[in-house]
């Protein structure tokens, strides 16, 4: 398994011989409004260049992953590049139909036990944030585990916060490789939209063998963790040597 870090969620997992691009943000830095969240909205997204060209991280791709439709994760730069007969997995009914009408024709919701090519791809659940109204506004989301005779067990746990739901996919696949989107980006005075450096904190608790790489970060406008603060987090609780914080281009091989 190689893992490269791509920005904020956009992932390449090379897996059991397939190529797999997850949640693509492709456009150039600037591209975008603000996201209108309170902070720092004097930034246009993203934040950063791409670390490489768009040929690069799409050739010989075999299947894009879609954890869900927010545009920091599936962006019009990535509805026009990518070639129309790719397969697609998504996390819904709503998302296909979304992701049918942008063009692409292969495209497959993942279920508990979906295959690809002798890949096991289950989907996983997750909450974009915390409290009733938050997470009416922000909509469904969801994660991936990819499983395989030859590879770790890997598990991206997407837009989500630290909860229940994740505690149960831990127990539940005990995962090798964790991928958290842990910049604690902020919504308003709703609080945090995904993982912050206490929620990566008790992922590792609950699965203290696994290495967890967190991503999503720097990225886009309400961002408000670090990178080095969260390096400097877990050396303090004593987890540093479990967590890979990957500079954006960066890759693992596990």
């Amino acid at each position: 398994m190689n893992i490269s870090h791509i920005r904020n969620a956009t992932i390449i997992v090379q897996y059991a011989g397939k190529k797999f691009l997850v949640d693509p943000m492709l456009a150039d830095k600037g591209a975008y409004p603000p996201f209108p969240a309170g902070i720092n909205e004097e930034m246009r997204n993203p934040l950063n260049d791409l670390p490489t060209s768009i040929d690069h991280i799409i050739n010989d791709v075999d299947a894009v992953i879609l954890t869900h439709l927010h545009l920091d994760h599936y962006d019009d730069v990535a509805k026009e590049v990518l070639p129309k007969n790719i397969k697609v997995f998504v996390q819904n009914e709503g998302d296909a139909k979304q992701v049918k009408s942008d063009g692409f024709q292969q495209v497959e919701i993942l279920e508990e036990n979906t295959l690809f090519d002798g890949i096991q791809l289950i989907k996983t659940q997750g909450e974009h944030g915390r409290g009733e109204e938050l997470l009416k506004n922000m909509g469904q989301v969801s994660g991936v585990v990819f499983k395989h005779e030859t590879e770790k067990t890997l598990y991206v746990a997407g837009d989500t916060v630290y909860y229940e739901g994740v505690k149960i996919e831990l127990d539940t696949h005990r995962p090798d490789v964790i991928i958290v989107n842990a910049g604690d980006n902020q919504w308003h005075d709703f609080g945090s939209l995904v993982m912050g450096k206490e929620d990566v904190f008790e992922v590792h608790k609950k699965a203290p063998d696994a290495k967890i790489i967190a991503v999503h970060m720097e990225a886009v406008n309400h961002w408000t963790l670090s990178r080095e603060e969260l390096k400097r987090f877990g050396e303090e609780k004593g987890f540093s040597s479990s967590l890979l914080v990957p500079g954006d281009g960066e890759s693992y091989n596990f």
